[in-house]
């Protein structure tokens, strides 16, 4: 799966989610958190904490250079 490179979280967060089997809630659920702050990152609205970073990357199945478009092999 070819992923866009952009600025701040990945642009295809929401694909990253689709690839996972993950919904909103369940991510924010794993990472303690609101489903709007997950939706706040899938709009480009707002960014993860950072202490949250590995956690999300791993729900994802991903690095978190890769959620920053700098890493494109890792999804």
């Amino acid at each position: 799966m070819q992923f866009k490179k952009g600025g701040g979280i990945t642009k295809d967060f929401k694909l990253l989610m689709e690839k996972t089997g993950v919904n909103t809630k369940e991510l924010a659920e794993l990472l303690n958190v609101s489903p709007q702050a997950v939706g706040k990152w899938m709009r480009g609205e707002g960014l993860p904490r950072s202490e949250k970073l590995p956690a999300l990357a791993d729900a994802l199945g991903c690095t978190i250079d890769f959620l920053f478009g700098r890493d494109t092999a890792s999804a």
